[in-house]
């Protein structure tokens, strides 16, 4: 059975559309089989696998809400990476299904058809605590948070973990932090290494060894559609990435 991990940060800006593409990217690199759901109405790790947002036909806001499933939208990409892509309708979804019984299990319905089908299923939220990050935390066993590495970030880390203990408590009794990933960090500056100092003071061995710095090949893949492997792997953001993904590997 698959393990499905969402990547969620309610803080725009931090590298979680990065970390879902390149982490699903670096898992299939390393021979699982990876699915990435785009859950982001933004459909940035859509198009960051060259993916063309307008000319699709469904999307995970078909599955969402309606009855479509997961397997009749799933595209199979040149990048060792299947994806259920998303679009701006996507944005509708929450007023949409605002009388819908248990609509926040919308999405866990679908995945746990296709969950038997995948190594690891990775899901992209969207920057809020909205419908869509509730139904993607409803969805999976476990949340991946990228951390900027900046004061202002830890802020909103403790609203996020707030969140996840209540989704826990009342909708997912299985969820679990997956891990922390220190992302845009900076070695040069005693900012980066202060924050990552005191994140892995408060909370300990949640922290991935792995920190993702910052790095302009991981900035440029997007615009030439594809993720950081196909683009330039022996970058530091590549080598960064394909160690976080074995470090998810031996979490099990």
């Amino acid at each position: 059975m698959g393990k499905v991990i969402a990547v969620a940060n309610q803080k725009g800006g931090v590298g979680k559309t990065t970390t879902s593409v390149s982490l699903s990217a670096a898992l299939g690199e390393k021979n699982k089989s990876v699915l990435l759901i785009d859950c982001d109405p933004q459909g940035n790790a859509t198009s960051g696998f060259g993916i063309n947002k307008q000319e699709l036909e469904h999307s995970i806001y078909d599955v969402i809400i309606g009855d479509w499933s997961l397997s009749d939208i799933i595209i199979n990409t040149e990048y060792k990476t299947d994806i259920a892509p998303s679009q701006i309708d996507l944005a509708g979804a929450e007023v949409e299904l605002v009388d819908v019984p248990e609509r926040e299990y919308r999405l866990r319905s679908a995945v746990e058809k296709i969950r038997d089908s995948y190594d690891y299923i990775i899901i992209d939220c969207p920057p809020s605590l909205s419908f869509l990050t509730l139904n993607s935390l409803v969805a999976a066993d476990a949340v991946l948070i990228p951390l900027q590495c900046e004061f202002y970030a830890l802020e909103g880390l403790t609203q996020l973990l707030h969140t996840v203990d209540m989704v826990k408590e009342n909708l997912n009794t299985s969820l679990e932090i997956e891990g922390i990933v220190m992302t845009m960090f900076d070695s040069r500056t005693n900012l980066s290494e202060q924050v990552e100092a005191e994140v892995r003071n408060h909370i300990g061995d949640k922290v991935y060894k792995t920190t993702i710095p910052r790095n302009v090949r991981l900035s440029e893949a997007p615009s030439y559609g594809c993720p950081i492997f196909a683009y330039d792997p022996g970058s530091k953001g590549a080598v960064a990435y394909m160690n976080l993904a074995q470090e998810v590997i031996d979490n099990g």
